[in-house]
This record gives C-alpha cells, sequence and structure tokens, in this order.
C-alpha cells in the first residue's frame, strides 16, 4: 500500500509512555462496538456497554493535551496516522453529500492498559471503540498478534483494522448503535449476539466503503488479499474453532470468516453506505 498524500491526523493520542497522553502530528494509530478479537480471548464484549454507564468521559484520562508531536520515526504509527487522516477525509465526504457533518473521532494509543468511558481497555481485550467518548483505542502490539497469531500480516490489513473501528464511529453517529444497544434489552441473549453480528458486519462494510473512496492510497498487488485474510482470520467460526474445536454459531458477535469477508467486498466493490445495511439483509 503506497501514499499519494503526506496527510496525518491531528485526532490520533499517543498514551504509550504516559497515562496523560498526548496529541500526535505525523504518527502514534455499540451502542455495541467491541473488539475484533475479543471471542478469541474468551472477553465477554458486554462489559464495554455496562461501563458505559457507571464511567463518565471527564474521568477517562483522555490525554488531550494540546501541544502535538511529531512520531514519523515511527514507522507503524506513522502509518496508523496516514490511514487515520485518510477515514477522515473520506467520511466527511460522505457525510456533507448526504447533507451532515462528520464530526471525527479520536485514536487513543496505549500500551498494556488504559482508561476510557466505556471503562479500563486492555491489549488482550485487541482495538475497540467507545461510543461515550468517541474515540478508537489499540495497542499496537496487536498487529503483532494479527500477523503471528492471526495469520494476517501486512499494512493494508493492519489499515482495515482502524477503519473497521471508525464504522463503528460512523454507526454511533448515525443512531444505529444506540438503537442496537436499546434492542439488546429487550430480547434474548441468542437475539442480542446476531444483533451484534450485523452491526459488527457493517462496520466490516464501512471499511470497504473507506478503501473504495479513498483517493490517497495506491493498492499493489496483494493488498486487497491482505485485508479480506485478516476479516476472515477473526471470524468468529474460525476463533472458536482455534481456541476450542468447536463452534457455537449462538454465540457468534462478530460474523464468520465468509460474512466478514463478504461484506468488506460489498463496501470495496460500490463504495456506496447504503449497501450496508445488515440489518435489513435477509441474507448474511
Amino acid at each position: 500500500m503506497r501514499w499519494r498524500s503526506d496527510r496525518h491526523s491531528r485526532n490520533v493520542i499517543d498514551r504509550r509512555s504516559s497515562g496523560a497522553g498526548r496529541r500526535v502530528v505525523g504518527g502514534g494509530i455499540g451502542t455495541l462496538v467491541v473488539v475484533l478479537a475479543a471471542m478469541y480471548f474468551g472477553i465477554d464484549p458486554t462489559f464495554l456497554l455496562e461501563g458505559m454507564q457507571s464511567a463518565s468521559v471527564s474521568g477517562s484520562g483522555s490525554g488531550t493535551t494540546p501541544q502535538a508531536e511529531d512520531l514519523t520515526n515511527d514507522p507503524l504509527a506513522d502509518r496508523v496516522s496516514r490511514v487515520m487522516a485518510d477515514t477522515e477525509e473520506v467520511w466527511q465526504a460522505l457525510f456533507a453529500e448526504r447533507g451532515s457533518r462528520y464530526e471525527e473521532p479520536r485514536l487513543v494509543l496505549f500500551r498494556d492498559a488504559t482508561r476510557s468511558a466505556c471503562g479500563l481497555g486492555q491489549a488482550a481485550m485487541g482495538p475497540f471503540y467507545c461510543p461515550a467518548d468517541r474515540s478508537a483505542y489499540i495497542d499496537l502490539g496487536f498487529y503483532r498478534e494479527l500477523e503471528q497469531r492471526f495469520g494476517a500480516p501486512g499494512d493494508f490489513a493492519q489499515a482495515y483494522v482502524i477503519a473497521h473501528e471508525i464504522g463503528h464511529h460512523v454507526q454511533n453517529l448515525s443512531g444505529v448503535s444506540g438503537e442496537v444497544q436499546r434492542m439488546r434489552g429487550r430480547v434474548s441473549e441468542a437475539e442480542s449476539n446476531r444483533l451484534s453480528v450485523r452491526l459488527e458486519l457493517q462496520a466490516d462494510c464501512y471499511a470497504g466503503v473507506w478503501a473504495n473512496r479513498s483517493r490517497n492510497i495506491i493498492l499493489d498487488h496483494g493488498d486487497l488479499d491482505e485485508a479480506l485474510n485478516a476479516a476472515s482470520a477473526i471470524g468468529d467460526d474460525r476463533l472458536q474453532r482455534q481456541s476450542t474445536g468447536t463452534v457455537t454459531p449462538d454465540s457468534f458477535t462478530h460474523g464468520t470468516s465468509e460474512q466478514r469477508r463478504r461484506w468488506f467486498l460489498t463496501g470495496i466493490e460500490h463504495g456506496d453506505p447504503d449497501r450496508c445495511d445488515a440489518f435489513a439483509a435477509a441474507n448474511l
């Protein structure tokens, strides 16, 4: 994956060496919105939602220090800051086309653990989005897990992870996440999980929309396969089979490998958010 633009996001906060956090220039990398690999690590994905009710944004240690820091000497952080900036451009344009304004989220880099308005975020959970403070969180060590444990290397695979979490931000802005949360309180656990799957697949599709609409990235041979491999690697069926040897569809919260691939492809082939309505789809 190559770049036509040198723009970096100013919405990246680096907490890797300090809990206070620093705003980054040129680097750093819903409402049921949870982690990409929660099922793999055996984490109950509802804990973030429960934490929302008891945590406040003001107590999240948000780290909004205005002084910018140049981290272009950190190649991985530099790359994710570019991806973040590119998602901002794409979604700003898409929202403007629909007569609304895109409110940019933040991306918080952390190491091991960090506070969010949704509770304590830990590296073992994987990347996640917190709707209460409109921020995505990632320990960049997850990319090592993505490559070594999940067998999904590559810079476009890494970009897909960020774009997926930003897809959850789009769901938050549109009200989809809040509606899903309300619905979950009125249905069975199995139905609640099915709602979660639809939410995640829509975010996968939104990640594909970003890749389609981006004017700053140049995909090289094999880049698309990297992202599709990442989507497949974190399908519920594959993760359950790897960790327990059995597959329990009623416990799925993110979708199967095939479903995740297909919804990402839907986004990247059409570039139209309206094609991402997983909640209206009869067949996922």
